[in-house]
C-alpha cells in the first residue's frame, strides 16, 4: 500500500513538472494597438500558431495611442500602429524600433441615408460635413454632385474616434492637405478635437454608430464597412475625379507612396492621378531593434515573415490591399534588424 501510494505521489509529482515545464517552454508574444488591422492579424494569428503550436500570439485592438504606449513601456512585445511613430516616439524606446509596413487600405466614408445606395462627396463637401459646416444631407454642396438621387432633408450626425487613433492621424492628415480651413481648425494627430459629432472607439464603435443612427456618416476602414455591408461614398480625388474604394484604386495610391531611405514611414496624404482613391495608407508593426529574450525575438521574427509572405492571402477578402512586392522586400530587409 505504501508503495502504491508513493508511486502515485511520484506520479503527481512528475506530471506537475511536466506541466510546469510544458508552461514555460510555450512562448507568448503580446501584442495590440491598432485596430484598423486587427481583424488581418487575428487572421494570421489563428493560420501561423496551427503550425507553430509552441507560440501563442495575442493581439488587441486597443487604438494606435495605446499601442505606441503600450509597445514603449515593454507591455507589449510588438505594436501596431497606423501612425507609425514620431522619431521622438523612436527615441523613446531604449531597445530601438523597426517599423514593418504590414498591410494597407483604404479608409472610407460610410454613411447611412434610407434610400440612398449610391453617394458621391466631393472635397468640399466632406470637409464641410466634418468642419461642421455642411449640416444636412439635402444641401446643395452634396446634392450638386448627386444629381437625380433624391436626397433627404435630413441632420448629418457626424461620427468620430474617441481614441489615440491612427485612422485619426491618416484621416485628419488628408483632409489638412487638402483644405487650409481644416488644418488651422482642427490640424492633424492621433486625437484631435473634433468640431462636431459623436465619438465612438475603435473601427467598430465608429461602425457601430454609423449602422445606429439614421444620418451618420463616419471615418473607418473598408474592410468595417465591407464586412458590415455599410454603403460608403465615392470621393473625389486631386485629378477632380470621383473614385471607389477598391484594391485597384488602393493599389494605385500606394503606388505613389515615397518612403525616405532610413526608415520605411510615408503617407500619400493627396496622391495625384486619375485613379486614385484619395485616402489609402498603409499600416505598421512595431518591434524592438533587440529583445532580451531571444525566444521572443525570434518568435516575432518568423510571425511578421509569415505575415508579409502566406499572410498576404488574406488580405484582400478581409477588405486589405495585399502589399506590392517592392514594399515586401523593404520590410523583409528591415525586418533583419530585430535580434
Amino acid at each position: 500500500m505504501k508503495t502504491r501510494l508513493a508511486f502515485l505521489l511520484t506520479l503527481g509529482f512528475l506530471a506537475t513538472q511536466f506541466f510546469s515545464w510544458s508552461a514555460r517552454a510555450q512562448t507568448v508574444l503580446q501584442g495590440g494597438g491598432a485596430t484598423f488591422p486587427a481583424p488581418l492579424y487575428v487572421r494570421w494569428i489563428a493560420e501561423y500558431t496551427k503550425a507553430s503550436p509552441g507560440v501563442q500570439i495575442n493581439y488587441q485592438g486597443v487604438g494606435s495611442g495605446t499601442g505606441i504606449k503600450n509597445f514603449t513601456a515593454g507591455i507589449f512585445s510588438f505594436g501596431g500602429s497606423d501612425a507609425a511613430m514620431t522619431d521622438e516616439q523612436i527615441a523613446a524606446v531604449k531597445q530601438g524600433v523597426v517599423l514593418i509596413p504590414a498591410t494597407a487600405g483604404s479608409i472610407v466614408l460610410a454613411y447611412n441615408i434610407p434610400g440612398v445606395n449610391s453617394l458621391r462627396l466631393s472635397r468640399e463637401a466632406y470637409v464641410g460635413i466634418f468642419l461642421g459646416k455642411i449640416k444636412r444631407w439635402n444641401d446643395k454642396a452634396i446634392a450638386g454632385a448627386n444629381p437625380g438621387t433624391k436626397l433627404p432633408n435630413l441632420p448629418i450626425t457626424v461620427c468620430t474616434r474617441s481614441d489615440g487613433s491612427g485612422t485619426n492621424f491618416v484621416f485628419t492628415k488628408h483632409l489638412s492637405a487638402i483644405s487650409p480651413d481644416f488644418e488651422k481648425a482642427v490640424g492633424f494627430g492621433t486625437t484631435v478635437s473634433w468640431p462636431t459629432g459623436v465619438a465612438g472607439a475603435g473601427n467598430p464603435g465608429v461602425t457601430a454608430l454609423v449602422k445606429q443612427n439614421k444620418g451618420a456618416i463616419g471615418y473607418v476602414e473598408y474592410g468595417y464597412a465591407k464586412n458590415n455591408k455599410i454603403p460608403f461614398a465615392m470621393l473625389q480625388n486631386k485629378s477632380g475625379e470621383y473614385v471607389e474604394a477598391t484594391t485597384a484604386s488602393g493599389e494605385a495610391t500606394l503606388a505613389t507612396t515615397q518612403f525616405p531611405p532610413n526608415v520605411l514611414r510615408a503617407w500619400p496624404s493627396d496622391p495625384e492621378g486619375k485613379n486614385v482613391y484619395p485616402i489609402a495608407t498603409f499600416t505598421w508593426l512595431l518591434l524592438s531593434k533587440q529583445y532580451s529574450d531571444q525566444k521572443i525575438g525570434d518568435a516575432i521574427k518568423k510571425f511578421v515573415t509569415y505575415g508579409l509572405t502566406d499572410g498576404q492571402q488574406f488580405a484582400e477578402d478581409l477588405g486589405y490591399i495585399p502589399l506590392p512586392k517592392q514594399i515586401v522586400d523593404k520590410s523583409m530587409d528591415a525586418l533583419k534588424q530585430v535580434q
